[in-house]
């Protein structure tokens, strides 16, 4: 009985998360199939201590901490390098929207997986410089050099595409 209803609480927390953590691995790996193999790999991890949920005072916050953990350990391994695809499944966007979409893409892939993670939970996931201090268990100064640090590599990666971008 018990058991049930452990894994009846952990199919709701998953079913309500799992379209956000996909979003989220996916603007960290640029990957549509490794974004799902990462949220699949984290909702396994995460249901494995999901007994001792009462440890956990957030399990959202979990779930996205071992999220980010995961893409950036993934990213140590030599074999994490390849690539199944190198299309996007394509989507209905406007013009526009896909081109400053796919330009800011391109420009994130370009960075290392640590200053990648930092831009997507900073901006796309809107966290404070303590919340992704805490996620990717480092200092908040820390955060905020890497921060700085990989913008102003993206700024270089996209040069004067983006305002032009912007604009349209």
């Amino acid at each position: 009985m018990a058991m049930a209803k452990h894994d009846d609480e952990f199919l709701e927390f998953a079913s309500a998360r799992t379209s956000h953590l996909f979003r989220t691995a996916y603007l960290m790996s640029g990957d549509w199939h490794q974004a799902e193999d990462l949220v699949q790999e984290t909702l396994g991890k995460v249901f494995a201590v999901w007994g001792r949920k009462r440890r956990i005072e957030n399990p959202d916050a979990y779930a996205q901490t071992v999220l980010t953990r995961t893409f950036i350990s993934a990213k140590r391994k030599r074999s994490s390098r390849e690539m199944p695809s190198s299309q996007i499944p394509e989507r209905e966007f406007h013009e526009a929207d896909a081109t400053l979409r796919m330009t800011l893409l391109a420009g994130l892939a370009e960075l290392p997986a640590k200053d990648r993670a930092v831009l997507v939970l900073r901006f796309w996931e809107d966290r404070s410089v303590e919340e992704v201090a805490h996620i990717m268990g480092a200092s908040s100064g820390a955060v905020r050099t890497r921060t700085n640090r990989a913008l102003a590599k993206l700024r270089g990666t996209l040069g004067d595409r983006l305002p032009d971008l912007a604009l349209i």
